[in-house]
């Protein structure tokens, strides 16, 4: 056996099973079809949430490229300590980390250029056990300021009852409301050293929790913990700063654009200007700024996933929440799973009514293809102009998956479920009475595409009420074929002792020929006698010559047409 005597007899198995399944389920498979995908669409919004990877890369696609992106703010400066500050400071400070006098000094030195906010994303959870002295100048430094945060770090909840810290001693620790806040549970925390830091207050967590992909795209605005609130470093700002805080336990950041978006000044730089007597710097480069002391040099390990980009600083990412904060508006992210659903339903269900009930593949095809636009427009549209983030990845994808099931199975069988007399023919036996309608349109004066005719081909199979096969010869083959160009050939078949058949066949040709006009006037530019329409009637024998037979009364057919017009000429 040859392979292509194996691919050919592949291809007829394949034919012959795709036309049994489709005589077994007929066009009720697309029920069954939308059934499953109701199910899988209930489990996924209560259990599996099997789209959420989509939904999440879908934010981050969109986050990416939309096109309104609201501009950094120019009041947040970030002091970076880059490698270039690592190395300029290693020669008088050693490596990292520095004495904290260093750190010391320099607020005293941007304190006097009354900066609104001076904010560390830098843990200070130890002693410096060689460098005592600098630890009790940075501790009376931070004392004499009122503008200076600090971030606390929330450790693994399993530690919890290994801590000494009750919520209640968090500085800016409230009691959720309604909750019943516990008074004897303790969360493992890991507070700065220095008692200056602890009786100022202004304290916050850093915690940047990724989600399950390791992206970080969200911002708590407060742990919930034994009843407590604890708050995050950017609303702890906001409360000194009298901003509003986000009513939501979490919210997605508005990133800015790529890393390097906000201001940045290199620690070194501004620290050496500082203690020099010709000063470059301008004098008043911090007044009134919220000035951020963090790292983004890669040695130091601070740079996480975000949707702009693999290699984050988390000192921007900690801007960028801290600019959210600031403005509101920070993203707004309703779960809406209820309304996310219905509109999953609906899709599933609707495209399915409209195979099940044939309304054709151009209609399908466009009205599915219109309803995807519409809600990926709907979920752009909301990332550019609004502060709320309306995801409907999963209902597309769902709805997409449906369609080409639903498609590759009106693809398979086809064939099979098309009403076609010659086949018809060929399964009875005996004597048959065969009807031919053909219709020939006007290509003059109108324009008459494939799709177009398409259009008025479904339109006649819908009219009437008999069983019959509706061909459209749009005349693109070459040759002889060509002659039938923009022609629907219109055929019935019934028993020829079937008088109840032949008067049905009649009664559905006065239909088709009452509703070509209306069709005609739908798709046409000029359909006033854009048709012309001959019927003929003949016998032919069923079973295997039923071919032939068809073959011979279509030639007869046009014949007797073209003797018609001849006449009337």
């Amino acid at each position: 056996m040859t392979w292509k005597t194996l691919v050919s007899r592949l291809q007829k198995a394949h034919l012959h099973l795709a036309e049994r399944f489709a005589r077994l389920l007929k066009h009720s498979f697309y029920l069954y079809l939308a059934g499953l995908f109701s199910v899988f669409a209930v489990l996924d919004t209560t259990v599996l949430h099997f789209t959420g990877e989509m939904r999440q890369s879908a934010f981050d696609m969109m986050v990416r490229y939309r096109i309104v992106v609201p501009k950094a703010d120019p009041d947040i400066v970030i002091v970076d300590i880059n490698e270039a500050s690592l190395a300029a400071m290693a020669q008088d400070y050693g490596r990292w980390p520095w004495p904290r006098q260093v750190l010391g000094e320099f607020v005293e030195q941007i304190e006097k250029q009354q900066p609104k906010a001076v904010v560390f994303d830098i843990l200070f959870s130890d002693a410096d056990v060689y460098n005592p002295d600098s630890d009790v100048y940075f501790n009376a430094a931070i004392a004499t300021t009122r503008n200076t945060f600090f971030p606390i770090l929330r450790l693994d909840p399993a530690s919890d009852k290994l801590s000494q810290i009750k919520p209640s001693m968090i500085p800016g620790a409230r009691p959720l409301p309604g909750a019943q806040p516990d008074a004897d549970a303790t969360v493992a925390m890991v507070l700065p050293h220095f008692q200056s830091v602890l009786d100022g207050g202004r304290l916050g967590l850093h915690n940047i929790y990724p989600d399950g992909d390791g992206v970080a795209r969200r911002y708590s605005v407060y742990s919930e913990d034994y009843g407590w609130a604890l708050p995050s470093l950017p609303t702890r700002i906001a409360r000194e700063l009298g901003w509003s805080e986000p009513a939501a336990q979490q919210v997605l950041l508005n990133w800015r654009g790529q890393p390097f978006t906000y201001r940045y000044a290199s620690f070194s730089d501004v620290f050496t200007d500082m203690g020099s007597k010709d000063k470059k710097r301008p004098p008043d480069e911090f007044k009134n700024k919220i000035v951020i002391i963090g790292s983004t040099a890669p040695s130091l390990f601070d740079i996480k996933a975000t949707p702009m980009n693999k290699m984050h600083p988390g000192v921007e990412i900690l801007a960028t929440a801290i600019d959210n904060f600031k403005h509101g508006d920070a993203l707004r992210f309703p779960e809406g799973r209820l309304w996310y659903l219905l509109i999953t339903l609906s899709i599933v269900w609707l495209t399915a009514w409209g195979f099940y009930r044939d309304a054709g593949r151009d209609k399908i095809d466009q009205i599915f293809g219109l309803s995807q636009f519409i809600l990926i427009g709907i979920s752009y549209a909301s990332i550019n102009f609004t502060n709320t983030y309306i995801n409907l990845t999963g209902p597309v994808t769902v709805g997409l998956a449906f369609f080409t099931l639903a498609r590759l199975y009106a693809m398979a069988t086809g064939k099979a479920l098309e009403q076609n007399m010659v086949r018809a023919a060929a399964a009875c036996s005996g004597e048959l009475q065969a009807t031919l309608l053909l219709i020939r349109l006007d290509s003059e004066r109108n324009v008459i595409r494939p799709a177009v005719l398409g259009k008025i081909r479904h339109g006649l199979e819908k009219s009437g009420q008999a069983t019959k096969s509706v061909e459209a010869l749009a005349g693109e083959q070459k040759g002889l074929w060509n002659l039938f160009e923009n022609t629907l050939a219109v055929s019935w078949v019934a028993e020829a002792q079937d008088a109840e058949a032949q008067a049905a066949i009649r009664r559905d040709i006065e239909a088709a020929l009452a509703a070509l006009p209306k069709i005609l006037r739908r798709h046409l530019a000029q359909p006033d006698n854009a048709a012309s329409h001959f019927v003929y009637h003949g016998h032919l024998a069923g079973g295997n010559a039923a071919r032939d037979g068809w073959r011979v009364m279509f030639a007869e057919a046009l014949l007797e047409w073209n003797k018609q017009e001849k006449k009337s000429t």
